[in-house]
């Protein structure tokens, strides 16, 4: 273990050069063109063969051991959010309006340094590890298309681990999750038709404005009076459209919101009693509802072996109280979930704040930054998942 953290600090130049570059050319969801290509480059000059245009702009790396072995996954995800960068630092977004604001950048800096790690190490090693890197976690969801392209397969994928820079926990420090780590979401939007009028004579016509304002109402209802206290569903409207000008009736109002939930099964009731009350109150109120829904990302569980080698890794490599237990499921959402889905999974979070640099920015926030020392322990925790998991992998 302590060669492996070695090795990791001894690339963390290195690291930190490359981030940084990502850092200021971020690229929106399947538009990471640069990225790409700049993995790619990496690769190459690693000796690292490597597949690119892998559901659009993804890429996947493969290193294989000297010896037979089974064959396991590292995932990073690669793509920035439509933020403005407001940090005055000499690495700052190049790209007007766009921003690694959630950490991807470091999560793609530490898989390029993982491969170089394991890489060096491959006569050593019995078996293969697959680097993939994922476009659009922020978006529509790179997981999903990568592996209907085939990514766990030839050679066959029997784990896969991934990591997030956590803003909330201190820098050293690792987080597990057993079991479920993240919700599952749906996008919805809701059209209320009603029938223009003058504004003087509301009478003939149908308000789509105050029929929408019913809707927004019972759907809150959904969450404190349908689902159990002791489950956990969030229900927001996030956007209203509707009207053209203060004295006309309004004859069409647009909602646009987002589902969380954390149970399967409560997932389907919330959909259908959202569309209930879709169907029913603009009904009675003379007007109509339409509902169009779109299937978000799946929850995410963790495989129990796969965590329990996350946590050894974090206990040998950086000791024991500086591996955090998480007890509570978050309510966001992880496409990781896919790989998770198909193959025993472990996605763990990577501390990156640290106060004493004033390093505390939240994700999605236009001050978001990283301690750039958990660089070098995210690739010393992927080394060692990668090398526990292989040699479990061969019981």
């Amino acid at each position: 273990m302590k060669q492996i953290m070695e090795n990791s600090e001894k690339i963390k130049d290195w690291l930190i050069h490359i981030r940084r570059d990502i850092h200021q050319y971020p690229e929106l969801g399947m538009k990471e063109l640069r990225t790409s290509k700049k993995i790619c480059e990496y690769l190459h000059e690693m000796n690292i063969p490597y597949k690119n245009n892998v559901a659009n702009t993804g890429v996947v790396g493969l290193i294989e051991g000297k010896f037979h072995g089974p064959t396991i996954a590292l995932r990073a995800d690669m793509d920035a959010l439509p933020i403005q960068d407001a940090k005055e630092v000499s690495y700052k977004s190049k790209n007007d309006g766009v921003m690694h604001a959630c950490g991807h950048d470091a999560h793609t800096t530490i898989l390029l340094g993982a491969g170089k790690v394991l890489n060096e190490m491959k006569d050593q090693i019995h078996g293969n590890i697959k680097l993939l890197f994922q476009p659009a976690e922020e978006t529509v969801g790179g997981a999903k298309p990568m592996i209907e392209e085939g990514v766990l397969k030839n050679p066959e994928v029997d784990g896969v681990f991934g990591l997030h820079v956590d803003a909330d926990l201190e820098i050293g420090k690792v987080g597990i999750k057993y079991n479920q780590m993240n919700a599952a979401s749906n996008m919805i939007e809701i059209h209320i038709y009603g029938k223009s009028a003058h504004g003087a004579y509301p009478h003939e016509g149908v308000d789509s404005i105050l029929i929408a304002s019913h809707v927004v109402v019972a759907l809150q209802s959904i969450v404190s009076r349908n689902v159990a206290p002791i489950d956990s569903s969030v229900v927001t409207i996030g956007k209203i459209m509707g009207g053209t000008q203060g004295n006309i009736i309004a004859d069409h109002v647009t909602l646009v919101g987002t589902i969380r939930n954390v149970n399967e099964g409560t997932r389907k009731e919330v959909m259908k009693k959202i569309e209930d009350i879709v169907k029913t109150i603009p009904k009675a109120l003379g007007g109509r509802g339409e509902l169009v829904q779109i299937e978000g990302y799946r929850t995410l569980v963790n495989d129990g072996k796969m965590v329990e080698i996350v946590g050894n890794s974090g206990k040998n490599l950086l000791g024991e109280d500086k591996v955090h237990v998480i007890e509570e499921t978050s309510l966001g959402v992880e496409d990781f979930a896919y790989f998770a889905a198909e193959k025993p999974s472990a996605f763990f979070r990577l501390g990156c704040k640290n106060l004493e640099k004033g390093i505390e920015g939240k994700h999605h926030h236009p001050l978001f930054d990283i301690d750039e020392d958990c660089l070098p322990i995210g690739v010393a925790m992927q080394v060692s998942n990668v090398l526990e998991a292989l040699k479990y992998f061969r019981k």
